[in-house]
């Protein structure tokens, strides 16, 4: 194997690392946003307000988890296809 073919190797390597880094980080605020919507929701549901504001977290955390697996799953495809 020559340096650049390793060279290559090694970055496509990273490529995934950083790819599946991505995903986690999607996922870990998705989980944060729900968390606190779940949160308001359990302490402060006399609010109408908050009540409303609080579904919305939820929702919107479970767009961003499904945005963060479709972008995960989109680049992972295209790895492949750079490569060869």
């Amino acid at each position: 194997m020559s340096d650049t073919d390793l060279r290559d190797h090694l970055a496509v390597e990273r490529t995934h690392l950083a790819n599946e880094r991505t995903l986690l980080s999607y996922i870990r605020t998705a989980l944060s946003v729900i968390i606190g919507g779940g949160v308001v929701l359990q302490f402060l549901p006399e609010q109408p307000v908050l009540k409303v504001l609080a579904w919305v977290a939820i929702f919107g955390g479970l767009v961003m988890a499904g945005i963060g697996v479709y972008r995960f799953l989109k680049v992972r495809r295209e790895i492949p296809r750079v490569q060869s």
